[in-house]
């Protein structure tokens, strides 16, 4: 009896047991197959495992027989599992290993996975190493169709320039983005503006800012390699020389009617103080006239001065009055 109770348990154990590997193979016997039918040869084990890791094990495959049909044959699943773990695009860095290989650009899973984990588009970084990509300067979505600058002259140029670009895969972690170019491009354009003579000098010949621009190595420490930059348009703009000028000459004109105000009320207070001094002096004077009456009467009193001398200084006075009014002059206030 206990034999025959062991030999139903194992029975049972053995049905459960080729019940779940019945559903595990037939489960991943698509996936499988498709790979041992592309020389791809992946183990159901390994299939279980990335199942049981949370890895989509269809796209890991998928990616896999794109490799080995491409040539690829160094890169393992456990590779682009680890890839797919850490949050990467794996289709997208299958694609770009494949386009790079057909077009001879060296590049290798390590870097295209960094590439890709820095948030980089790593496909389009190598389609645009085979296809170089065109940049406007300055971005028109940002509100400014033209990089202006003022020649030496004063006269203010209005430029358009078109940068051709290609991604550098080396350079791709950790540089600097279009806009970078964009800003570099259009300091060397103001730049090389600037220090020229005349606005004609750049209206004759605007394949010197492009050449000028290019010599300074703009796209040094950024992810693009610049081919070429052209200026496709030049204008000329307002007579900023000619303005400044006249801003500089209102402003000294301003300055100058400031300065004379300022004199003139100094003058007006001066003339003010003096007419005040005046006023002071004839207080004195006055004052000293009232003293005469009192002076002669003290004079009068001590003996001093006799009443005849009174009498002949009172005629004198008279006479230089009368005299006075004949010659038609004011008599003397004093």
């Amino acid at each position: 009896m206990e034999l025959g109770a062991i030999g139903g348990f194992l029975v049972i154990v053995a049905l459960v047991a080729l019940l779940i590997f019945a559903f595990v193979f037939f489960h991943f016997f698509g996936v499988w197959i498709q790979a041992w039918a592309s020389g791809a040869h992946i183990s159901v084990f390994t299939l279980i495992g990335m199942s049981l890791r949370k890895v989509n094990a269809a796209l890991i495959v998928r990616a896999y027989i794109q490799l080995h049909r491409a040539g690829l044959h160094t890169i393992t699943t456990e590779e682009m599992e680890g890839h797919a773990m850490a949050g990467g695009n794996v289709q997208n860095v299958v694609n770009a290993l494949i386009a790079a290989d057909k077009a001879g650009i060296p590049l290798d899973f390590k870097r295209a996975t960094a590439i890709d984990l820095a948030g980089r588009d790593v496909f389009d970084a190598v389609r645009m190493s085979v296809n170089p990509r065109v940049i406007d300067c300055p971005d028109p979505s940002k509100g400014r169709t033209t990089v202006d600058a003022v020649a030496k002259d004063g006269i203010q140029v209005k430029a358009k320039a078109r940068v051709t670009v290609r991604a550098n895969l080396e350079r791709l972690v950790g540089g600097a983005t279009e806009e970078t170019i964009i800003a570099r491009v259009g300091e060397g354009i103001v730049t090389t503006i600037g220090s020229s003579a005349s606005y004609t000098t750049v209206l004759e010949n605007p394949d010197n800012i492009s050449q000028r621009v290019l010599e300074k190595g703009l796209d040094s420490g950024t992810a693009f390699e610049i081919l070429s930059i052209d200026i496709a348009d030049v204008d000329v703009g307002d007579n900023i020389g000619s303005r400044l000028q006249a801003d500089q000459a209102e402003a000294d004109t301003r300055v100058a009617q400031a300065k004379a105000e300022v004199r003139r009320a100094a003058a007006v207070a001066f003339e003010q103080e003096m007419r005040a001094k005046v006023q002071e002096m004839q207080a004195k004077v006055v004052a000293a006239q009232a003293e005469v009456p009192l002076a002669m009467a003290a004079a009068l009193r001590d003996g001093k001065l006799g009443v005849l001398d009174y009498y002949r200084m009172e005629n004198i006075k008279a006479d230089t009055e009368m005299r006075n009014n004949i010659s038609g002059e004011s008599p003397s206030k004093e």
